[in-house]
């Protein structure tokens, strides 16, 4: 099939979870079909000096525009902000609107039939002219009323809590018309899946799990430290900073108080500079920004530490670490949407009961270790990319006119 695939942050380099599954799972499925990548990033950026030569080594074709979503920072953010109390849709997705990136949706359609249109998120599905032929896939990395739900319930400042309640809703109302609008939805987790079935009627949605490169991380082997925790995640998403901020002022500090050699290592890209400050003076804890390799964090760390409350979808970072072997202690909504169960393959702790769970970890480290390697093989046999991509592919041939034709070419 000849499959395009829109995205709103190309995803080569691969640095973050979701740059990680995108890719990956394009890989895989470029070996079967004729796969059209159009990406937005900054003309220069790093983005667009590497994912073109990557993209056409591999058989996919890049179209990489340069239109750039508004930066959140200065005055003109909050005049956009105010502006959108009178928009219907959600401020985020008003942000990602983009004219040129619909100029090279419809020139890339004139060029030649698409049988698929994938938009790696739902705004991206109104880049998309609807007399264009073609199904509409809407991948669900997350779904983001759970996540502005979220936001609000973590909220304590009142007038904060009111802004984004109002987002929470406009989310509601936006993805209910996007996920009706698509022939079919891809969520990440069968949690998220039953949650757009139920509370957005639409039917046609299947689950492909997020995964993992097994040769990659399954040969990862370093000297583990049992006093070392590790925080592994990107630091410009906010869910990432909400756990950061708990690890530093509540669960960290409790896990010294017990166990004064207990170091903290925040691994991550995109660091503000204030984070970045916060953590050199905060003793015992070091940050490794934007680094080229998790690898060595992986293996020389004794536990993982995933304090979210906020979130949705599946970690992909947890699904690193258990191949690598590294334990991990994670929140109930950290977990959310992996098949892994509690007490076999990690253990579960939520706020008041991780900096406990850690200092456990630190003192037991041939438990933790043991329950690590039932969690490895766990994943290792059931996230791999091949797997999910034939499941990817699988969502195409259920909503492509041709899917009967190119069942029978391949057999």
């Amino acid at each position: 099939m000849n499959v395009v695939i829109v995205d709103g942050d190309v995803s080569y380099p691969a640095n973050s979870g979701k740059r990680l599954r995108t890719l990956n799972l394009m890989l895989k499925a470029a070996r079967r079909h004729r796969i059209t990548y159009i990406g937005r990033c900054a003309a220069g950026s790093e983005e667009d000096r590497l994912a073109p030569s990557f993209l056409r080594e591999h058989g996919i074709e890049p179209i990489l525009v340069y239109h750039t979503v508004p930066r959140k920072a200065g005055l003109a953010i909050a005049a956009r902000l105010g502006a959108n109390l009178f928009s219907s849709l959600p401020y985020s997705v008003t942000s990602h609107q983009s004219e040129p990136m619909r100029r090279a949706v419809t020139e890339a359609a004139r060029r030649e039939r698409v049988d698929i249109w994938q938009v790696e998120w739902a705004p991206y599905l109104a880049m998309i002219d609807p007399a264009l032929a073609g199904a509409r896939v809407v991948i669900a990395h997350n779904v983001d009323t759970l996540i502005w739900q979220r936001y609000h319930d973590t909220e304590t400042n009142l007038l904060k809590k009111a802004f984004l309640k109002t987002q929470w809703r406009k989310f509601c109302h936006f993805e209910e018309d996007a996920f009706g609008r698509a022939t079919r939805v891809v969520a990440v987790s069968e949690e998220d899946a039953r949650l757009i079935r139920t509370q957005f009627g639409q039917p046609n949605t299947d689950v492909v799990d997020n995964g993992i490169d097994r040769s990659y991380f399954e040969a990862v082997h370093g000297q583990r430290d049992p006093a070392s925790i590790l925080f592994l995640g990107a630091l410009d998403w906010r869910p990432n900073l909400d756990a950061v901020g708990l690890l530093l002022d509540k669960i960290f500090p409790q896990v010294r108080l017990q166990e004064p050699a207990a170091t903290l290592a925040v691994v991550g890209r995109n660091p503000s500079a204030a984070l970045a400050e916060r953590i050199e003076h905060t003793p015992g804890v070091r940050l490794h920004a934007n680094v080229v390799d998790v690898r060595p964090y992986l293996g020389a760390s004794g536990v993982m530490a995933v304090p979210l409350r906020i979130g949705g979808g599946s970690r992909l970072k947890i699904l690193e670490a258990l191949a690598c072997g590294l334990p991990v202690v994670s929140s109930r909504i950290g977990a959310e949407g992996l098949t892994i169960k509690p007490g076999e393959d990690y253990v579960q702790a939520d706020e008041d009961a991780m900096a406990v769970a850690l200092v456990n970890a630190i003192r037991q480290p041939a438990a933790m270790q043991a329950m690590a390697e039932h969690g490895r093989r766990l994943v290792l046999e059931t996230y791999d990319w091949e797997v999910l991509a034939r499941k990817l592919e699988a969502t195409w041939e259920k909503c492509s006119p041709n899917a009967h034709a190119t069942t029978e070419i391949a057999k």
